[in-house]
C-alpha cells in the first residue's frame, strides 16, 4: 500500500478551510443582508411613524448644516470685501509730485503689501470735482487744499490685527502726514463670523444629542411593541446580539433616511435663497458665489446620520434587552 507523501493533507485541508472560511462569510453576509431589507421593510410597514421619525431627524441635521454653509459662504465674501481694504497716507502739503511718486514704488516692494498707487494733488482736486459737484466753489480757492495721496493695498492673507499694525507703521513716515483706514466693519464682521461659527457647533451638539434620544425612544416603543416575540426568542435560545441585529439596522436606516432628507432641505434653502442674497451682496459692490454643501461634506453628513442613529439605537436595545426576561 504506497504510503502517503508528507504535507499531502495539510495541502488538502488548505483549500477545504479556506471553502469553509468563504461559506462562513458569505452566510453572515446574507444574514446581514436578509436583516437590513427586513428592518426597511418593518419601517415601511409602519410608514406614517417612521416618516415623522425620518422628518425630525432630517430637520435636525439640516439646522447645523445650514448654518455650517451660512459661515462658509459669510467666510468667502469676508474674505472678498477683505481684498478690497485699501490704506490712505495723506502726504504732508510739502512733499512734491516726484517723491511721492517714489515713495509709492518703494512701499509696494515691502513685505505685506500688494500694491501702491499714488495720486497727486491736481488728480486728487480732478477727481473730487467731477464726483461732488463742488467745481465752482472750489475754483474759488485760488489754490489746491488737498494733498496727495498714495492708496496701499495689504495682502489679503493679513489678518485685521496685521493690518492694524501696517497702518501704524506708514503713519510713521516723515512724508505722511496721516494714514486712515476703515476696518472697524471688517473687525465686526469677522467677530459676527466666529460667533455663528461656535454657535453652529453647539447647535450642532445639541441636536445631534437630540437625534439619539429621538432615535432611542422610536427603537424603545419598538421593543416593548415586540416584547413577547422577543420573550419566544430568547426562550429557543436567540442571543442578544441576533435579537439587536434588526434594531440597530433600524437605527441605521433612521439615519440615512434623516441625513436625506436634511441635504433636501438644505438644496431648498439654496434654491430659495440664492437670488436674493446674491442680489443683495451685489448691491454693495461684492460678489458671492453661494456655495452649497460639497460631495464630501454631503458624504459625511450621511455617515453622520447613520453613525447618530446607530449609536442612539445601540444605547437603548442593549438596555432594554437585558431588562427583558423570558417568563
Amino acid at each position: 500500500m504506497p504510503e502517503s507523501q508528507p504535507g499531502s493533507s495539510s495541502r488538502s485541508s488548505g483549500p477545504a478551510a479556506r471553502g469553509r472560511r468563504r461559506g462562513r462569510l458569505a452566510s453572515w453576509a446574507a444574514s446581514h443582508a436578509r436583516c437590513l431589507l427586513e428592518s426597511l421593510g418593518r419601517l415601511h410597514r409602519r410608514w406614517v411613524a417612521s416618516l415623522l421619525t425620518v422628518l425630525v431627524i432630517g430637520i435636525a441635521l439640516a439646522l447645523p448644516a445650514g448654518l455650517y454653509v451660512l459661515v462658509k459662504n459669510l467666510d468667502t465674501l469676508a474674505s472678498n470685501w477683505h481684498q478690497s481694504v485699501r490704506i490712505s497716507l495723506y502726504l504732508k502739503q510739502d512733499v512734491s509730485v516726484d517723491a511721492g511718486q517714489h515713495l509709492a514704488d518703494d512701499l509696494a516692494g515691502e513685505a505685506g503689501i500688494t500694491a501702491t498707487r499714488f495720486i497727486s494733488a491736481n488728480q486728487g482736486l480732478r477727481q473730487f470735482k467731477r464726483t461732488s459737484g463742488f467745481g465752482a466753489a472750489l475754483d474759488a480757492l485760488g489754490s489746491n487744499p488737498l494733498p496727495g495721496v498714495i492708496e496701499v493695498t495689504p495682502k489679503a492673507s493679513l489678518p485685521p490685527a496685521a493690518v492694524s499694525q501696517l497702518v501704524a507703521q506708514l503713519s510713521q513716515r516723515k512724508a505722511v502726514d496721516h494714514a486712515a483706514l476703515d476696518q472697524a466693519w471688517l473687525r465686526r464682521l469677522t467677530a459676527i463670523l466666529a460667533l455663528i461659527s461656535r454657535a453652529s457647533w453647539v447647535i450642532g451638539a445639541l441636536l445631534s444629542a437630540a437625534v439619539l434620544f429621538i432615535v432611542g425612544n422610536t427603537i424603545r416603543l419598538d421593543i416593548e411593541n415586540r416584547r413577547q416575540e422577543i420573550e419566544v426568542m430568547k426562550l429557543l435560545g436567540a442571543s442578544n446580539a441576533f435579537i439587536r441585529r434588526p434594531f440597530l439596522y433600524s437605527g441605521v436606516w433612521y439615519g440615512l433616511l434623516g441625513a436625506l432628507v436634511a441635504l433636501v432641505v438644505l438644496a431648498a434653502c439654496y434654491l430659495a435663497l440664492g437670488g436674493p442674497l446674491s442680489t443683495l451682496t451685489a448691491s454693495y459692490q461684492g460678489s458671492l458665489d453661494l456655495k452649497g454643501l460639497s460631495l464630501r461634506e454631503s458624504l459625511s453628513l450621511l455617515v453622520l446620520g447613520i453613525a447618530l442613529g446607530w449609536l442612539g439605537c445601540a444605547i437603548t436595545v442593549n438596555r432594554q434587552l437585558a431588562a427583558i426576561k423570558p417568563k
